[in-house]
């Protein structure tokens, strides 16, 4: 791991105590450009983990709560007439910042959720015939409850597929919960975090990722997992292109995380569930039960191919 990258993911593991897999997940997501999908009860450190990241990279952070009466508006921004000038004026809305927490992204309606997909897709918005770019870089880290389902709105599987890995958080263990207890008696360690890289650094480790290279043999192996979730019979929805293409950007920034300049067939194995899980559709609902399902799923499916040599 390079220098950069290794004070980073310190400095976020200082405060995201016993969760390595989960914070090399986002970093994962980061570098390769695309965005998280955080699915936790609360309380578990979700929004701890993008306050840190956006801490660690001196980057701007907003939180939007997602509720159901919140409008596009209130995230996107809208243009407001001056009678003093006699013309329209933008002011945006927070999702004009470098870390995003788009927290219980499903308990808005799907008209708001859908103001998303644009920003999701190509990192800028459209509003009024104007289109605007967001900051550079540009991470979305979306939550939903796992197990509160009352008022919420289903994301689409449209939606779900702009989401380049899902991430699960969990619980601690004994000892990294009384270590977390311990040290929240002195104060709330995120106050102590100071930026670690720059934005500048980071746009250097992407283009480091870019250059990753995929050996045919490996790029086979990843479309074989694809192509297993569109034979087995379980699946109503299996994984589409975009998703291919988010698998081979994931595998190659996991590779750049552990050192390598190439990918391997572990990396593939590895990321399979992260990236495809909330893609595919098992069930009738793409609810976190379908997750579950669809995790086992891929499991099975990673058993039955052949890994290459």
């Amino acid at each position: 791991m390079s220098a950069v990258l290794q004070r980073l993911r310190s400095n976020i593991e200082s405060v995201i105590v016993g969760k390595s897999q989960a914070v090399e997940h986002v970093l994962t997501a980061f570098l390769a450009g695309g965005h998280v999908l955080l699915e936790d009860v609360p309380g578990v450190g979700k929004t701890m983990l993008a306050r840190a990241l956006a801490r660690s990279l001196d980057l701007s952070f907003r939180r939007i709560q997602f509720t159901s009466d919140l409008l596009p508006a209130d995230v996107l921004g809208v243009s407001v007439f001056r009678a003093e000038t006699g013309d329209f004026e933008f002011r945006s809305g927070p999702i004009f910042c470098h870390v995003l927490l788009a927290d219980e992204l499903n308990r808005t309606p799907p008209r708001t959720q859908s103001s998303l997909l644009e920003a999701l897709d190509d990192h800028r918005i459209s509003i009024d015939g104007i289109t605007r770019e967001l900051p550079a870089p540009f991470l979305a880290i979306a939550t939903q409850n796992p197990i509160e389902f009352a008022g919420t709105y289903p994301l689409p599987e449209s939606e779900l597929d702009r989401f380049l890995l899902s991430v699960h958080l969990g619980y601690p263990d004994r000892d990294h919960e009384r270590r977390i207890v311990l040290e929240r008696r002195v104060g709330e360690p995120l106050e102590r975090l100071k930026p670690v890289a720059t934005a500048a650094e980071i746009e250097q480790e992407r283009e480091r990722v870019r250059r990753v290279r995929v050996e045919d043999s490996v790029l086979e192996y990843l479309l074989d997992v694809i192509e297993a979730t569109r034979r087995d019979g379980r699946v109503r929805l299996p994984a589409s292109t975009r998703a291919s293409i988010a698998f081979d950007r994931a595998i190659r920034a996991r590779a750049h995380l552990r050192e390598r300049d190439f990918c391997v067939p572990e990396d593939v194995k590895d990321l399979a569930v992260a990236v495809l899980s909330h893609r595919v559709l098992v069930g009738g609902n793409v609810d976190s039960g379908n997750r579950e399902q669809a995790a086992q799923i891929i499991e099975e499916l990673l058993q039955k191919i052949p890994v290459p040599g």
